[in-house]
């Protein structure tokens, strides 16, 4: 599990009607080319899009919302994806193109809920809150000290695609009050569409047990929180405030959930990682069909991208990547550390030494950069895969520590066995039937989890501690399931 990051404020005013709605507008061209474009590179580094007929009803839900958002031809303003991501998130880009993860999907219990999503992040779009955010990127430092030399990147392969995406994202943080409006426009769409506006509250108690549970659970797992996730400021009144403006609707508890329909919508989604972008499990990142494996130090978070992951502790970054190439390793060095700093900083690296970890020959090399808060030292570790393809680590610590706490992440990448391989399945989400005689406890013994089953299973399903399950009734487990091949 994760922290959950989709954190949506809301607010206590009272719902205007629709007909008092701004007059329909149309969004900046400008912007949706910009979105058009960025749009094929931001969803291969998150995971790629869902297809198929989920994709399509999430689609559909969320164009029956942006209906009735004011924005003129919103059938073909808006565009909303289905990330294959394992952060509980949704977002909006300026252009009209709107988010949502699948693990988000994931902690929903009906369309009403995912309509709310959808529906406040159509509000950010309707209510033109881009021109804000650009403004706080403006004013606002992408990167730490030790990501200084990073912020260089954007646009390089190797090192920077992910964090260039994630330094754009992070500046999509809202104002509070940007927040509040979002909430109410989205409740306000939701309502005209003919939804039950309690389905808002509801998905935000839901995040609300997930980031209690992830509270609780919190030192077993190694994994951060992306920074692209970080968009929506949490606090604890949000539930109680939501509630408010679904019962000033008037509507609350009278319109549809769709419960049944969204739950068959959701059954075989994929919960938690994806093996075949690799699997964080505590300290260890494990990839199946690459076949490799590398456990990062006591302390330190993991967060994971198509091309790369990513690791932060208290002594420093880095992050492992690479693929096809057939030079020496020494050239590869010197390539990673220019595209590191897009041939715009020197970096003065040292001789590359040669070493073997763990059968495999390798190569390392450490520099020393400067930047605007002083000096950090940047390290390469690159390992002979195959003929053909080289992996490696680049480390970014403080001015004289060299690879310092990562050389024991160095040193334990390996090769995972096939046996190994094939051990580790997905999990996904398997919607089942109560029968008699079943308890909170014996499904919960079901889940596909080594600890907290219990809690995970009520967290999942909104079950109070003093609740019971009654046959016929639906809920949601999480168990193993088949690789796709």
């Amino acid at each position: 599990m994760r922290r959950p990051i989709f954190l949506l404020a809301a607010s206590a005013t009272v719902l205007l009607p629709i007909a008092a709605q701004a007059q329909m507008r149309s969004l900046n061209q400008r912007e949706v080319v910009e979105a058009q474009r960025q749009h094929p590179e931001l969803v291969k580094e998150f995971g790629g899009a869902e297809t198929g007929a989920r994709a399509a009803y999430v689609e559909g839900v969320g164009r029956r919302v942006a209906a009735f958002s004011g924005v003129a031809n919103p059938g073909q303003t808006f565009r909303f994806t289905t990330l294959n991501s394992a952060v509980e998130n949704a977002f909006a880009v300026p252009g009209g193109y709107i988010y949502i993860t699948r693990q988000l999907m994931t902690l929903m219990d009906d369309e009403a809920e995912l309509a709310f999503v959808l529906g406040h992040e159509t509000g950010h779009i309707a209510a033109n809150h881009a021109q804000a955010r650009r403004s706080a990127a403006a004013r606002n430092s992408i990167l730490g000290v030790l990501g200084a030399i990073v912020g260089n990147v954007l646009g390089s392969s190797t090192f920077g695609n992910f964090l260039s995406q994630g330094a754009q994202l992070r500046t999509l943080s809202f104002s509070r009050d940007q927040e509040y409006q979002a909430d109410t426009l989205g409740t306000r769409y939701i309502v005209a569409a003919g939804y039950d506006p309690l389905g808002g509250a509801e998905i935000l108690a839901s995040l609300g047990r997930a980031d209690a549970l992830q509270l609780r659970i919190q030192g077993k797992g190694n994994r951060s929180a992306p920074e692209w996730a970080s968009t929506h400021p949490n606090s604890q009144n949000r539930v109680q405030r939501e509630q408010q403006l679904a019962v000033q609707s008037g509507r609350a508890g009278k319109g549809f959930r769709n419960r049944d329909v969204f739950l068959a919508q959701i059954e075989g989604l994929t919960v938690d990682d994806d093996p075949a972008q690799g699997v964080i499990e505590g300290r260890s990142f494990t990839h199946p069909d690459l076949r490799l494996q590398f456990i990062v130090p006591t302390g330190y978070l993991m967060q994971n991208s198509t091309s790369a992951v990513s690791i932060e502790g208290p002594a420093g970054k880095a992050q492992f990547s690479g693929g096809g190439y057939a030079g020496s390793l020494e050239n590869y060095i010197g390539q990673v550390v220019n595209q590191l700093t897009d041939g715009r900083q020197q970096v003065a690296m040292a001789q590359p030494r040669e070493t073997t970890i763990n059968g495999m020959p390798a190569m390392y090399s450490t520099g020393r950069a400067n930047t605007s808060s002083g000096g950090i030292d940047v390290s390469v570790m690159a390992y002979r895969w195959d003929r053909d393809t080289v992996y490696h680590f680049v480390m970014l610590t403080q001015a004289g520590s060299g690879i310092g706490k990562f050389s024991t992440m160095v040193d334990s990448f390996r090769r995972l066995t096939p046996q190994e391989a094939a051990a580790i399945r997905p999990r996904a989400i398997d919607v089942v039937t109560v029968q008699r005689g079943d308890t909170i406890q014996s499904l919960a013994q079901r889940m596909a989890y080594g600890d907290f089953k219990l809690d995970r299973f009520r967290s999942l399903n909104g079950l109070a501690a003093n609740a019971s399950l009654a046959p016929g009734q639906k809920v949601k487990l999480v168990v193993y399931g088949s690789r796709r091949r």
